[in-house]
């Protein structure tokens, strides 16, 4: 399918996971991808291998979670290419902590890059989007539908993200720009690489959140992405699709 030929499309948390499968695969459907990620050897990683597969592709390493780096972050990718037509937020951070144990700064971490900095980024990018009746797909989470045991910071993060994509959904829906929410339950991404728990979890409580069906590849949200952006999704706006295997069936 060449659902997105002619357009361009900014991709947050380019560099693995989720956002790497987005970059990738809304380029094999012909939209130039500007791939934006903290890390800048991994974001370099998956433009070239866009372009390796003969697509086109731009990397920048942005920090979503400093309004500065935000702007110029939406700037470059103006001045490269001229339009924007679909902003994908799936940038994140994912911590558990014991909600009495939790600590100031882990708390605000979370929220300034989850929820603040997919703010900053769909600020900067609506006035373009507005020019090209463009789309905004930004990354909740099961964690925004049902609790998620020492996962208050988070689940708080992406519950405002879910709220704020719905308000955008509604003040723009007149003006052309679509917004929706993917919320991924129990897919394979080096997120939890490394991740500590609190010592009071609950390992009991964990089945809840976990899919009917298995843990499935970051690829599975990432055709869902690729519909919400294109026109095959052009009646969706202020939606949270579930990509979760049945999670909270």
């Amino acid at each position: 399918m060449q659902r997105l030929e002619g357009r361009t499309v900014l991709v947050t948390g380019a560099g693995s996971g989720i956002g790497k499968a987005s970059a990738l695969r809304i380029a094999s459907e012909g939209a130039s991808v500007f791939c934006v990620d903290l890390n800048g050897d991994a974001v370099e990683a998956t433009a070239a291998q866009i372009r390796s597969a003969a697509g086109e592709a731009t990397a920048c390493t942005g920090n979503l979670a400093d309004e500065s780096s935000v702007n110029e972050t939406v700037k470059a990718c103006i001045d490269r290419y001229g339009s924007l037509h679909g902003v994908v937020n799936m940038a994140g951070v994912l911590r558990f902590d014991d909600t009495e144990q939790l600590q100031a700064n882990h708390w605000q971490k979370v929220i300034d890059v989850n929820l603040t900095g997919t703010m900053y980024l769909c600020r900067a990018a609506l006035p373009h989007l507005v020019q090209t009746q463009g789309s905004i797909v930004n990354a909740a989470s099961t964690a925004a539908l049902q609790g998620l045991p020492c996962g208050v910071a988070y689940s708080a993060s992406k519950g405002g993200v879910l709220a704020m994509t719905r308000s955008i959904a509604v003040e723009y829906a007149k003006r052309g720009v679509r917004a929706n929410c993917v919320c991924p339950g129990d897919i394979n991404t080096n997120m939890t690489d490394g991740i500590g728990f609190p010592e009071t979890m609950d390992f009991d409580l964990m089945p809840r959140i976990m899919s009917l069906t298995g843990a499935k590849s970051p690829e599975v949200v990432a055709g869902v992405i690729a519909m919400l952006i294109s026109d095959d999704g052009i009646h969706i706006t202020g939606e949270d699709i579930r990509v979760d295997g049945g999670t909270l069936s």
